[in-house]
C-alpha cells in the first residue's frame, strides 16, 4: 500500500467530505461528465395526498414492523449462521416485504449479464433509501455490502450488518478508509461479491453525481469484474428528506461486466470514469 495511487487515494479522502472515498481526479472527459450530469435533472416528485396519508398511517408502521420482525429472526440465526447465508435469505425476505408495501413492481433488465457464480464488484447509482431493499430483493445471489459505519449504530439494521459479515466503511481518517477498502478486497478474495454505491451517498436531486474510486480500487486489487447497475424510479418513489411513498414501476438495469484483469491501481480513476459514464448514460436512456 505504498504505491503512488494509494497515496493519491489518501490525499483525496483527506480533502473530501465524510461521504467520499477516493474522489477521482478530473480527467479530459470531465466536460462530458458534466454534460451527462446536467442532462439528468428530474424534478422532485410530489406525492398525492392519498399516498401521503396511506404512507403515514399504514405503510410506514408496517415497514417498521417488518424491519423489527425480520431483524429479530436474523439475530437469532446469527447465533449459528457463520456463513451469513441464512441471514442473507432473511434480508431477502425483508426486502421483498418492503417492495410489496411500496406498491411498486420491479423489473430486472439484462439478468443474464449477472455473474451469478462468479465474484464481482456490483456498483449502483444511489437515489433513495429504497435502493438497498430493491437490490436485496432482486439480485439472485448472496453478496456483502459496503456501508457507512454509522449504520452499525441503527437498531436492528446495525445488528444485522454486524452479525451477517457486511463491511463497514470508517471515514474518520484516510488511513481508516483505506483499511475499510482492504477489508472489502479480502471479502472478494474469499469468494463473496460486493454491492456498493460509489457516489458515497444518496443524490438529493435525482441526478447521477461523480463517483469515488473505491469500487474500482477494490475490483482491481481483487482482479474481479466491475459490474454497472442502474436503478431507475427509486428517486421518485422515495426522494431524500421525504417520508412518504409515491408508488411507481422500478427498474434494475444490469450493464456489461467490465474486466479488470491486468489493471493496476493506477487505472482506478479511468475505470471509475467509465463506470460513471455507463450508469449515467443508461439512466438517461431509461428514465422518464
Amino acid at each position: 500500500m505504498t504505491d503512488q495511487p494509494t497515496s493519491s487515494l489518501k490525499q483525496d479522502i483527506s480533502h473530501s467530505n465524510q461521504e467520499q472515498i477516493g474522489q477521482p481526479e478530473q480527467s479530459p472527459e470531465g466536460a462530458d461528465s458534466k454534460h451527462l450530469q446536467s442532462a439528468t435533472s428530474p424534478s422532485k416528485p410530489a406525492a398525492s395526498a392519498f399516498f401521503r396519508w396511506l404512507t403515514y398511517l399504514v405503510l410506514l408502521p408496517l415497514i417498521a414492523v417488518s424491519t423489527a420482525f425480520f431483524g429479530c429472526i436474523s439475530l437469532i440465526c446469527g447465533l449459528w449462521d457463520k456463513s451469513g447465508s441464512q441471514q442473507h435469505f432473511i434480508a431477502h425476505l425483508w426486502a421483498r416485504s418492503l417492495l410489496v408495501l411500496s406498491l411498486s413492481p420491479v423489473t430486472l433488465v439484462n439478468k443474464e449479464k449477472l455473474h451469478e457464480h462468479e465474484t464481482a464488484v456490483y456498483a449502483s447509482n444511489h437515489l433513495s433509501y429504497y435502493d438497498t431493499p430493491v437490490l436485496f430483493a432482486k439480485l439472485p445471489f448472496q453478496f456483502r455490502i459496503l456501508a457507512k459505519q454509522s449504520l452499525w449504530k441503527v437498531p436492528f439494521i446495525g445488528w444485522y450488518l454486524n452479525r451477517s459479515g457486511q463491511v463497514p466503511v470508517d471515514q474518520s481518517s484516510a488511513r481508516s478508509a483505506i483499511a475499510s477498502l482492504n477489508r472489502g478486497v479480502q471479502t472478494l478474495k474469499h469468494g463473496l461479491p460486493l454491492v456498493l454505491f460509489p457516489e458515497g451517498g444518496r443524490a438529493a436531486d435525482g441526478r447521477t453525481h461523480p463517483f469515488v474510486s473505491g469500487a474500482a480500487y477494490m475490483a482491481i486489487k481483487a482482479q474481479v469484474p466491475l459490474v454497472p447497475i442502474t436503478l431507475v424510479g427509486t428517486y421518485e418513489l422515495l426522494p431524500i428528506h421525504t417520508y412518504h411513498l409515491n408508488p411507481r414501476p422500478l427498474a434494475i438495469i444490469i450493464g456489461d461486466p467490465i474486466p479488470t484483469t491486468g489493471l493496476t491501481s493506477r487505472d482506478a480513476d479511468t475505470l471509475t470514469q467509465r463506470l460513471f459514464e455507463t450508469i449515467t448514460t443508461t439512466y438517461m436512456q431509461h428514465h422518464q
